[in-house]
């Protein structure tokens, strides 16, 4: 019986994959992902980096800055326990005094220069003239001996207990260490270590009784204000006349000048009777020091000051007599370039100022010290430009000098960003303003600058920030003088030698202790400025946004 036939049944056809899985797997080529999860991946990745840096930089500054606030409480602190407040009292009055004397010199040097030039006296015949008048200042000069005998000893007497105190102190730090090393240390190691820190002898201060004798010298401070009083009236009232007019107004303000001294002497009087070594500094105290703070002094025999505004001041000043001179150029440049200029010169102005971007910030500054800054101090010596402000310049590196250069190199940003924003705005606006009769200097200026506004503004604020973080040219073309700008010399100020925040993280920043008070002062600096650029962008939005719902 013949079994019954297999059948064996024929392969399928083979599928040919449709182009929609061949897109899915092309797409998930990546660890499974498809192609638009890749790129949401890298772009949330930057963004997620960008915001871990941001974040490391925040912490690593306020971090240090903070610990700044507790150093300075301890630095204040001795300042006032030793006797150092009490002594600088004194010395400020003695500092006044001093003043009302530079200011009797200096009226005596311009009545030698007018009869000497103008009078054309020989020199001889001028001081003869003058002999009463430098007898007058030598007897003022001489009416504060008594102060500055007795600012003499009680400095002497602040000064070794300073220096005492710091040795304990260093003594101290240095026997910790030692406690600190024998942790980890041998046995035999850890025996030496022992030793050497039990032979260390540190000397206990007892501020109270060590400022005892500061004290016992207010008496003789009282005594001489008594006679220094009656002195000067007499003198206020005494004093020579000159024969030029001028000279003798500005003379007439003598008695003005001490009668206002005389009231900051028993000022100064009433604080040095109501000083109390004891008083604690309290953290606030610590902080408005630095905020408020006017001088900026490291490395001092004496004390010590951490100040950020003179600091604050001259980063302003730079900043915004860099402004002034970028604003106006860059914006009018991109105006021109962007609505008036023809084809042929959009292509040699806008690549030729872009490219002044592309200029190292240190070779602008060896420009200014070598050229813009000589040149400024040559044109201010001509005879027929002494009445500008701050003419003739003592100085070649100054505010105005860093200014020029800094505005230089805000020019680009300013420029290219507002002229992208110009470029931005619908042509139709542009064509229905000159359909309707305008003129293009109307529509640039009630159309075009208006609806660019917004961008325009964020332009001259990143070209703030370009300015206020400039390091290089402040650094090398500023002076770094640390003063406060002295403003009574109106638009002259410009032209006096400035430092900045910038200039003095980067020029002391590399001599500093890690962790001293002075290394996490520079650190305040940095959230000084940190702080400054959120208050700006912060601003920037909400001008921008009241503009926007203005407008709308």
């Amino acid at each position: 019986m013949d079994s019954a036939p297999v059948t064996i049944p024929a392969p399928a056809p083979a599928r040919l994959p449709t182009r929609e899985a061949l897109l899915r797997k092309r797409r998930g080529w990546f660890f499974g992902l498809t192609g638009d999860q890749f790129a949401k991946f890298i772009f949330q990745g930057n963004a997620a980096i960008s915001v871990v840096v941001l974040a490391l930089i925040t912490f690593t500054i306020f971090r240090d800055a903070v610990g700044f606030i507790p150093q300075n409480r301890d630095n204040l602190a001795v300042y006032r326990a030793a006797g150092l407040e009490f002594v600088d009292l004194l010395r400020g009055q003695v500092r006044d005094h001093a003043s009302i004397g530079r200011f009797l010199t200096d009226l005596r040097s311009q009545e030698f220069e007018r009869l000497t030039k103008r009078a054309g006296l020989a020199p001889a015949v001028a001081n003869a003239q003058l002999a009463d008048y430098d007898a007058f200042v030598d007897r003022f000069a001489n009416t504060v001996s008594d102060h500055e005998t007795i600012l003499g000893n009680m400095t002497d007497l602040v000064s070794s207990l300073k220096e005492r105190h710091k040795v304990a102190s260093d003594l101290r730090e240095a026997k910790q260490n030692l406690i600190a090393g024998m942790r980890d240390a041998p046995p035999d190691r850890a025996l030496l270590l022992k030793r050497e820190a039990e032979a260390l002898e540190i000397e206990v201060i007892d501020f109270r009784s060590e400022t005892k004798p500061l004290l016992a010298m207010l008496p003789d401070v009282l005594a001489a204000n008594v006679a220094l009083a009656s002195t000067l009236k007499e003198l206020s009232t005494g004093a020579p006349r000159f024969a030029d007019a001028a000279a003798q107004r500005k003379l007439e303000r003598f008695p003005a000048l001490v009668g206002a001294y005389l009231d900051g002497m028993v000022r100064t009087a009433a604080r040095m009777q109501a000083w109390d070594p004891t008083k604690p500094v309290s953290w606030m105290e610590s902080f408005t020091a630095f905020a408020f703070g006017r001088n900026w002094i490291t490395a001092s025999f004496w004390q010590d000051w951490y100040g950020i505004i003179p600091l604050l001041t001259g980063s302003l000043l730079i900043a915004v007599l860099a402004l002034c001179l970028a604003i106006p150029l860059g914006v009018a440049a991109a105006i021109y370039v962007n609505q008036v200029a023809t084809p042929l010169e959009q292509r040699v102005i806008k690549p030729y100022i872009e490219f002044i971007a592309a200029i190292p910030s240190v070779v602008l500054g060896f420009f200014g010290i070598a050229v813009l800054g000589e040149t400024l101090r040559r044109v201010s010596q001509v005879p027929w430009l002494d009445w500008v402000p701050g003419f003739p310049m003592l100085e070649r590196l100054n505010a105005a000098t860093a200014g020029c250069l800094l505005a230089l190199m805000a020019i680009p940003t300013i420029f290219s960003l507002a002229e992208d924003t110009i470029n931005n705005v619908p042509r139709s606006f542009k064509e229905a303003s000159l359909a309707l009769g305008a003129t293009r200097l109307q529509t640039i200026v009630r159309i075009i600058i208006p609806a660019a506004l917004s961008g325009i503004m964020a332009a001259i604020l990143l070209g703030f920030g370009r300015v206020i973080g400039e390091t290089m040219v402040v650094l090398l073309c500023a002076g770094n003088r640390i003063e406060i700008p002295d403003l009574t010399q109106g638009l002259g100020v410009v032209f006096q030698p400035v430092h900045t925040m910038t200039g003095i993280i980067a020029q002391e920043m590399g001599e500093v202790v890690r962790g001293s008070i002075h290394y996490r002062a520079l650190f305040m600096v940095g959230a000084v400025l940190f702080l400054i650029s959120l208050l700006v962008n912060w601003l920037a939005q909400k001008i921008v946004r009241r503009y926007r719902i203005s407008i709308g």
